[in-house]
């Protein structure tokens, strides 16, 4: 018990384990003059990010339902199917050897408003422990948010037709 304990302080001590985790949840949405069903349609199968996100994407496995992964910007993203509604899905992407894993999830939901109105919710779930101060993990958040209000503009683009 001795020898784990002095071990256990050497490790604290050199500053060699990693930091806590610290998730953040970025949640997004934008109003869409469509039905949801209309709207999903148009920008919800899972590759439909080629189009929205100005991405390359191939389903790398599966028939893009649960489970099945797509590969994108030339093979450098790889994100795995983990949710699915009839107008939603979530996914993550893997470990990668070597790499900082943030256990990055997205979540997109086409919401009924009306019946002639709806919102696309885009969330984002991602631990920002590996930055290296408050100012960092900020900037990150914000990087991410930018984006996918973005990417969301263009999703509205489409399914309003525009």
């Amino acid at each position: 018990m001795q020898r784990l304990t002095g071990a256990l302080g050497a490790l604290l001590c050199s500053g060699s384990l990693l930091a806590a985790p610290e998730y953040v949840t970025i949640p997004m949405e934008i109003d869409i003059n469509k039905p949801a069903a209309e709207v999903w349609a148009k920008v919800g199968a899972w590759c439909d990010i080629a189009t929205w996100g100005k991405l390359e994407c191939k389903v790398a496995s599966g028939d893009g339902g649960m489970g099945s992964v797509r590969s994108l910007a030339g093979g450098r993203i790889q994100e795995i199917m983990v949710a699915q509604t009839a107008l939603s899905y979530g996914y993550t992407q893997p470990v990668v050897e070597g790499q900082f894993y943030n256990l990055y999830h997205g979540f997109m939901e086409a919401r009924p408003v009306t019946a002639t109105t709806s919102k696309m919710l885009y969330t984002l779930l991602l631990d920002v422990s590996n930055q290296p101060d408050q100012a960092a993990k900020d900037a990150d958040v914000q990087r991410r948010r930018t984006q996918f209000e973005g990417l969301l503009r263009n999703m509205k683009e489409i399914a309003e037709g525009q």
